[in-house]
């Protein structure tokens, strides 16, 4: 007995200590993103599996080291570079970030709408886009941000559901296995635009920034302000790796049930995440898809916050306004008006003819230009002492801080590469 209720006071202790990295983990596999890796799993089978063994070390390192700019300078990214860098630089960041989110947030609330539609035909698509839309905005205004952090943390449960679906159908393990830790790769346009593309909707900008204004917002709210010291950063480190941990999962299983189910089953061509929902239902049945199509609702209530949150941050700490998920509307009219307006530009997509597939495309674009001058920026700032202290880089973080580097750069160039040519 006394043994379960120790187990009881460590599980509970550890959830306590998951919040920012764990939100930004779950927010990685939005519905852009489950299209993403559904389309890789359709079209090549496992042949892709490897790279969330790959993405894993590469997302927990640089989303540890903008946690870590955040709570050693209690600012968000936007407010280090504002005050450590030349003013271009910032503008330049919210030139790219701002089309690249709107259109992220566009894509996922249609994705919503579609598969809200497929869970109930009697109701079309356009009013589930417009309901998610209205309630996610009446939730992130009228919420403290303690309860929309335990909201979101919450709402991570609903991605369990994905570590199921695959299971529903009969697995070759040996085959399964081979896959991820024995990495293909083919030489041809089609698998590189798409392994290009999951490097871009898994290390995607907008998390960077997410990340540090989220971990000030956390230290807001600690019982006692205390300063950063190394049981701080430490806790910090276990909650990105247990987010980048569950986000990789999630990944994992998606092109795994997709990879097999839709791969075996002849569907070779997934664009949205309806359609791969609609799949699985005479493949794998109607549990699979089910699960499949809740998971997406989910993903999208925990994404579009973390979406628009980013882009708030961003605008209202490049030009000093108030700012916060945890102040009231009437103390930062600003900071709310930015996610109102994102939220309704990102809605409105769906009504002027830009299709979430385009959608996504474009942001994967803007994306990957962005992020490796971000990743260069995030990797000169945390090994900045000036900045950072005695909390800069260890050598394994600059190691896997330069190799994503590296990577997001070669990705940038194939993608434009890719865009511009036949």
């Amino acid at each position: 007995m006394n043994n379960k209720r120790v187990l009881r006071k460590r599980v509970a202790h550890y959830w306590k200590l998951l919040g920012p990295g764990l939100v930004t983990g779950a927010s990685d596999d939005d519905p852009s993103g489950i299209a993403t890796y559904s389309q890789a799993g359709a079209a090549y089978g496992l042949t892709t599996l490897w790279t969330s063994i790959i993405a894993f070390p590469l997302m927990a390192a640089i989303q540890q080291m903008c946690a870590r700019i955040g709570l050693v300078t209690s600012q968000g990214l936007t407010g280090t570079l504002k005050k450590n860098y030349p003013r271009p630089v910032l503008y330049l960041m919210l030139l790219f970030s701002f089309p690249a989110i709107i259109m992220n947030i566009g894509a996922d609330i249609a994705g919503m709408g579609a598969v809200g539609n497929l869970l109930f035909p009697s109701i079309e698509a356009s009013f589930f886009s417009v309901f998610f839309t209205i309630l996610l905005l009446g939730l992130i205004i009228y919420l403290p941000y303690q309860k929309i952090a335990s909201v979101l943390k919450y709402l991570c449960v609903v991605m369990l559901v994905y570590f199921i679906v695959p299971f529903l159908y009969k697995q070759d393990f040996r085959v399964i296995m081979k896959a991820t830790f024995i990495p293909t790769i083919q030489w041809n346009k089609d698998f590189i635009a798409i392994l290009v593309g999951i490097l871009g909707t898994t290390i995607s900008p907008y998390l960077f920034f997410w990340q540090a204004s989220v971990e000030v917002e956390e230290m807001k709210h600690k019982k006692k302000h205390l300063m950063v010291n190394k049981r701080i950063i430490h806790e910090m480190r276990q909650d990105v790796d247990f987010g980048m941990t569950f986000s990789g999962l999630v990944m994992y299983f998606i092109i795994l049930t997709t990879g097999t189910v839709l791969f075996n089953g002849g569907v070779h061509q997934i664009d949205t995440v309806e359609q791969a929902a609609q799949a699985l239902k005479p493949l794998a049945g109607d549990l699979a898809y089910l699960l499949f199509a809740i998971g997406v609702i989910g993903t999208g209530l925990i994404a579009i916050p973390v979406l628009s949150g980013s882009l708030s941050y961003i605008f209202t700490e490049t030009f000093g306004w108030e700012e916060g998920l945890d102040k009231k509307f009437h103390e930062a009219k600003g900071f709310y008006v930015i996610i109102a307006i994102s939220l309704l530009i990102g809605l409105s997509l769906n009504y002027i003819g830009v299709s979430p597939v385009k959608a996504l495309i474009y942001t994967a674009i803007l994306y990957g230009l962005t992020a490796p001058v971000l990743i260069a920026i995030i990797l000169h700032v945390s090994n900045n002492k000036k900045i950072m202290g005695e909390f800069v880089n260890g050598w394994l973080t600059n190691v896997l801080g330069f190799v994503a580097l590296i990577i997001m750069t070669l990705a940038a160039v194939l993608l434009l590469y890719l865009q511009f040519t036949d």
